[in-house]
């Protein structure tokens, strides 16, 4: 028996044991309203998309050309259009999912302003972005089931059973706009306490993925700036602790942590730590320490530091501030212990924040981590702060270079440039960005690839272009010829926006509540018809 008509009965029996007073309910409309809510709470969908994100995991470990993708957003419209694009362009949102940036929620939804990625936003404004998306994708479920409920109510009316039992299946086979969100809680917005706090408001909007990175929570820097400072592995995994716990309080038991490592470009820690056994974390931790080796307590001077390494001491070297330094260039080094230990210690993805898109820089470090974890996968930030263009073209040019082949046409320095779109180099370039996802996924163990601030950047190149036009010569036009006529040729539901809104949804309802009296916005007047 299909879903529709089963619940249809159980409202139907539900109603009848009410006698009368209910016999104005109809229980086909009940039956569309719970299809339309088939989540009622945050922690239904962390459940649910906790399992799909698992399931999407091993498959990745059968066949890495299984990875999965996403785009991040900053309102639930935004993250409400791509998936309504998604099933539109694809028929299926299966290997996609959404993103939620710490960076953009801090740059576009502080109540302070526009804030750099410090942390230094209100931290229940991420929990709050988690339901609103859910809100919003929720509604899109609710819209699309409206007209496949009116289509089908269409169809019968008209006798077209073969079209009604289409439709019929349609309903029962519905797909959800609903899909995993990993959520960015930032280094955990202060102890341990206050990241469990904070990750249990952020379960129960909904989040089935929790990041989280290895940085000073109060001295947290975006991961493509300088001056990054990170704690020791104990601090990290106490991190995991809480947001695990919380995890298997609420009950979501399948949740994601996903471990992030900024130590490529972090050259500064906080603290020392202690160590307690030879070989343990705080003395692997402490190897990277740099120092001047000391032979005589004579060349200390008051505040000095001094810590063994093995079978030598140092004097650490300390800026002013009190950070304390790391060697340079361990810091391929440092990612490869953190990655392991986070797995070791209950992560289950692993993120390497680098500062270039490089698939063998990445499947270096990445190999290294498989030798002792052997299926570790990767998140990966396919981040704006890269220059796409000149990376590539650079990679292009070096790889050329090597092989002995001509490149004195091209300037190193300066690929970035126009002149060289057409060239064979800037098409080669092209082409390793285009495969870029699919190459890291099979070569490099990423397992899932986003774009952490698409839409920051898409608005304000539309808007740009807009402003442009429609503020010069071409008025309305630029409206009408860029995104309207655009919405209508390439079938955007948005071009109805009433609809989109929730128009029809609130129309239906009115007729549920209050049958022939109801005073419905979609009659003849309605301009939405236009788009008919």
């Amino acid at each position: 028996m299909n879903k529709y008509t089963v619940e249809s009965k159980h409202a139907s029996k539900t109603i009848s044991s009410h006698g009368r007073s209910w016999e104005t309910i109809n229980p086909e409309y009940v039956a569309r309203m719970r299809l339309q809510n088939r989540f009622e709470t945050g922690l239904d969908i962390a459940r649910y998309t906790a399992t799909i994100m698992r399931e999407d995991m091993a498959a990745y470990d059968k066949n890495p050309e299984q990875y999965t993708q996403s785009l991040g957003c900053w309102h639930g419209f935004i993250g409400q259009q791509k998936m309504i694009s998604i099933k539109k362009h694809f028929g299926t949102t299966k290997g996609r999912y959404l993103y939620l940036s710490g960076w953009m929620v801090a740059a576009m939804r502080s109540e302070f302003g526009p804030l750099p990625d410090q942390s230094m936003h209100e931290k229940t404004t991420v929990p709050e972005l988690i339901e609103e998306l859910y809100t919003f994708l929720k509604q899109a479920d609710s819209r699309e089931l409206r007209h496949l409920f009116k289509d089908m109510d269409d169809a019968k009316k008209s006798g077209d059973t073969v079209k009604s039992k289409y439709l019929q299946k349609c309903i029962d086979n519905f797909e959800t706009h609903v899909v995993p969100i990993i959520a960015d809680i930032d280094a955990g917005f202060g102890n341990e306490e206050a990241t469990y706090l904070l990750a249990k408001k952020m379960i129960e909007a909904g989040a089935c993925c929790i990041q989280i990175e290895n940085q000073v929570s109060d001295a947290k820097q975006c991961g493509h700036q300088d001056g990054k400072v990170t704690v020791p592995h104990e601090d990290f995994l106490a991190k995991i602790n809480a947001v695990r716990y919380a995890f298997l309080e609420l009950g979501v038991d399948d949740g994601v942590i996903v471990a992030r490592t900024d130590s490529l470009g972090a050259g500064l820690t906080q603290k020392i730590p202690v160590c307690q056994n030879d070989g343990d974390l705080a003395q692997q931790y402490n190897e990277f320490i740099d120092g001047d080796e000391i032979t005589s307590l004579d060349s200390l001077k008051t505040g000095d530091l001094v810590i063994s390494q093995r079978e030598r001491h140092i004097k650490v070297k300390r800026m002013a501030n009190g950070l304390v330094r790391f060697k340079p260039n361990t810091g391929e080094d440092r990612v490869v212990l953190d990655c392991i230990t986070s797995l070791q210690h209950g992560a289950d993805l692993l993120w390497i924040e680098t500062e270039k898109p490089h698939v063998g820089q990445i499947s270096g470090m990445v190999k290294r981590i498989r030798k002792v974890i052997p299926n570790a996968k990767l998140v990966y930030n396919n981040s704006p702060s890269f220059n796409w263009t000149l990376s590539f073209r650079q990679q292009v040019f070096d790889n050329w270079q090597e092989e002995g082949r001509d490149v004195s046409e091209y300037q190193r320095d300066n690929l970035m440039s126009a002149q060289y779109d057409s060239s064979e180099l800037a098409q080669a370039a092209d082409e390793r960005i285009r495969a870029f996802q699919k190459d890291a996924a099979t070569q490099a163990g990423i397992f899932h690839h986003l774009i952490t601030l698409p839409t920051y950047h898409t608005a304000a190149v539309s808007t740009d272009s807009l402003a442009r036009e429609y503020f010069g010569e071409q008025g309305m036009l630029a409206y009408v010829k860029n995104v309207q006529r655009k919405e209508i040729r390439e079938s955007l539901a948005c071009v109805k926006h009433q609809d989109m809104s929730g128009s029809n949804i609130g129309d239906d309802h009115k007729e549920y509540f209050s049958g022939s009296q109801a005073l419905k916005a979609s009659g003849e007047l309605n301009t939405m018809n236009q788009f008919s």
